[in-house]
């Protein structure tokens, strides 16, 4: 199991990610990455800590911590400076927080992430075929989500990634204990989005894909 997009009381979560860390080794998780809303506001401060325990746990334990950051809510015209930013800050994993239909995400998140060039489009809702299609030009992930409500548009995320050639990947967008998913509840998010049985194999590959480019291989 892998989860990267997670989030600690860094942000708006629950855990300290020691707790969070220690949380996923007892499920039998092999990485997760600490992806914790940031804007200008907090960019320079976020990383460096998550940096810094990320560090510290992956001296320690088995589970392999990736520091990450979820740009959230930035003007889609400041998106690709801030993911420029949040690397040269050593962010490894960059998320930007897409177009969720259950919150006022400004039009036109979802095409500037892509283009910014983030890791992860996370939740993008109701995402045109065109930015699906972009997306799979240049190999940026879009997510297939657990959390309640950004999980309501997981069907049409799944089609659109399937009709594009987009890759997918399943995250818990965890910001509490109970939002950690067993394998087999992540089997049935996976199947929930439309997709056949066994598709969560393929989504975990995708993710560890993901993190051997990024240069943490598992």
């Amino acid at each position: 199991m892998i989860d990267l997009h997670t989030h600690s009381l860094f942000s708006d979560g629950e855990l300290i990610p020691s707790e969070l860390v220690r949380r996923l080794e007892t499920l039998g998780y092999l990485a997760v990455a600490i992806t914790d809303h940031a804007d200008a506001s907090n960019l320079d401060f976020l990383i460096p800590r998550i940096i810094q325990v990320a560090d510290d746990l992956n001296r320690s334990q088995p589970v392999k911590v990736i520091p990450g950051v979820e740009l959230t809510h930035i003007p889609p015209r400041s998106i690709a400076p801030f993911i420029a930013k949040a690397r040269a800050l050593g962010a490894r994993l960059i998320l930007v927080h897409g177009e969720s239909i259950i919150e006022p995400v400004m039009t036109g998140t979802n095409r500037a992430a892509i283009e910014g060039g983030a890791d992860i489009l996370a939740h993008p809702g109701l995402i045109s075929y065109e930015d699906a299609a972009l997306a799979a030009e240049k190999g940026i992930l879009l997510e297939i989500s657990a959390r309640d409500g950004h999980s309501f548009t997981n069907g049409h995320v799944a089609g659109m990634a399937r009709k594009a050639g987009a890759g997918l990947v399943l995250n818990s967008d965890a910001h509490c204990p109970d939002n950690l998913m067993t394998r087999e509840f992540a089997s049935k998010i996976a199947e929930g989005a439309g997709m056949p049985p066994g598709s969560l194999s393929s989504l975990l590959s995708n993710s560890g894909q993901l993190l051997k480019k990024i240069g943490y291989p598992i």
